[in-house]
């Protein structure tokens, strides 16, 4: 059983910067690769970025390549997300996820559980 909760959204002015984390706990936890989606009004949950295990690799949107990192401390079972020159159609939900698999795996289904999200929101 994983249980993963996100924190850190907010509203920001577009450039500005935000960074979001999310908190892994749960026996099963250990040895999965983690990983950000986001969500927007009327769109469907889309992929930002993945880490594996180790750290070894990353993996992101080309949407946010150049301006998210994700990053992960295995020894406070945290991922974050630290986002960097943020533009207004990156307001959306964001959701921490884990499973098992390569971190470049894109789809919402290739990961088995899932936070409860937090919202940023980007302002003109």
């Amino acid at each position: 059983q994983v249980q993963l909760v996100e924190s850190g959204g907010g509203l920001v002015q577009a450039g500005g910067s935000l960074r979001l984390s999310c908190a892994a706990s749960g026996r099963t936890s250990s040895g999965y690769r983690m990983a950000w989606f986001r969500q927007a009004p009327g769109k469907e949950r889309e992929f930002v970025a993945a880490i594996n295990w180790m750290a070894t690799n990353t993996y992101y949107a080309d949407s946010v390549k150049g301006r998210f990192t994700i990053s992960r401390d295995n020894a406070k079972n945290t991922v974050d997300l630290q986002m960097n020159s943020l533009k207004l159609e990156d307001t959306a939900v964001y959701y921490c996820a884990t499973g098992r698999g390569p971190s470049y795996m894109t789809s919402p289904l290739m990961y088995d559980y899932w936070g409860q999200g937090t919202q940023v929101t980007v302002s003109s």
